[in-house]
């Protein structure tokens, strides 16, 4: 009894072209032709690609495969190899659904770690602030964003964040103070309850001045000539001894 490509393959449930590949990197034998021309396989090549079949759907690759004896047991330290793979692999996944679950449960931006911050904090910010944390979570050591996620989780609304994420390039220089003003008993107040809240390459493996210019060159991305003005104002403000928010 011999078959054709055709019904090898339809008799092993895989494809055409699949016994064609099988063969192109040696997996499979060439059979023998019939004086047509056309090939005709036997039960030696049905069950040696029904075992490449088994295999694949385990979970081994076709290189795997091809170091392997071909014999109705693969070897066992090569099943336990492929278990422990699966295992890690299982893990992984369910991890990315216990992350789904929360992002389902709680609509947070996909570059935000899920559970980093409250989610009508994140429904307040700005598109330009969600980014700035999702660079900081790439730059701050664990406990300082520990610190941030505590601050992320605490409702403060203030009219003033409105208004310095509304305010536009072109922002006259009374417009500027006025804000940064305003902005100092409210940034006042964030420091006081969150003192960890910072800048720095504490807990990470950059130095301060690298952490110094990535956040510098991401508020310069993401922020306009007059918030950058804003928030440099707002630190000579927070900065003075004497203390003069009116100025």
């Amino acid at each position: 009894m011999t078959w054709s490509t055709r019904e090898i393959a339809q008799l092993a449930g895989t494809t055409l072209r699949a016994v064609r590949h099988y063969h192109d990197i040696g997996l499979v034998a060439e059979p023998q032709r019939r004086a047509n021309g056309y090939k005709q396989y036997g039960v030696a090549h049905l069950v040696r690609i029904l075992r490449i079949k088994r295999l694949t759907d385990l979970g081994f690759s076709l290189s795997q495969i091809a170091t392997m004896e071909d014999t109705d047991d693969p070897p066992v330290e090569a099943l336990r190899a492929l278990d422990t793979e699966l295992a890690a692999t299982i893990q992984r996944l369910q991890r990315a659904r216990a992350e789904l679950d929360v992002i389902l449960r709680q609509p947070t931006p996909a570059g935000l770690p899920p559970g980093l911050a409250a989610p009508d904090v994140v429904a307040r910010m700005s598109p330009a602030d969600r980014s700035l944390i999702v660079v900081l979570t790439r730059l701050l050591g664990a406990g300082t964003m520990r610190a941030w996620a505590d601050m992320l989780h605490e409702s403060v609304t203030d009219p003033v964040a409105g208004r310095f994420d509304t305010l536009s390039a072109d922002a006259d220089e009374q417009t500027r103070a006025a804000v940064a003003r305003d902005m100092v008993p409210y940034v006042r107040t964030l420091n006081a309850k969150h003192p960890e809240v910072k800048i720095t390459n504490a807990g990470t493996r950059h130095s301060a001045r690298y952490v110094e210019q990535a956040v510098g060159e991401a508020l310069r991305e993401l922020y306009n000539s007059a918030q950058l003005d804003v928030l440099r104002r707002v630190n000579e403000l927070l900065s003075d001894p004497h203390d003069h928010p009116g100025q």
